[in-house]
């Protein structure tokens, strides 16, 4: 299961289930596919076919909504 946390523009931010318990979110587009640790820092752990601009910008968006992305981790995975 991957549920999707929100949509900006082209791309999809979403987590899969039963991953790993640090807090992290995939992203997807029709380039490639991303993932992002959150905690201690937000980072770039693998990369499918972005560019290093779409990185960066992903990453802005991640700062800006990290926040959200933590609630809602918190939500699909009580424990």
């Amino acid at each position: 299961m991957s549920p999707t946390v929100f949509r900006h523009k082209s791309y999809r931010f979403f987590f899969f289930s039963r991953e790993e318990k640090r807090i992290h979110i995939h992203v997807s587009s029709g380039d490639g596919e991303a993932k992002f640790w959150l905690e201690p820092s937000i980072s770039l752990v693998q990369n499918y076919g972005l560019s290093q601009k779409e990185l960066r910008d992903i990453q802005k968006i991640i700062e800006e909504r990290k926040d959200e992305i933590k609630d809602n981790w918190k939500k699909h995975f009580p424990s």
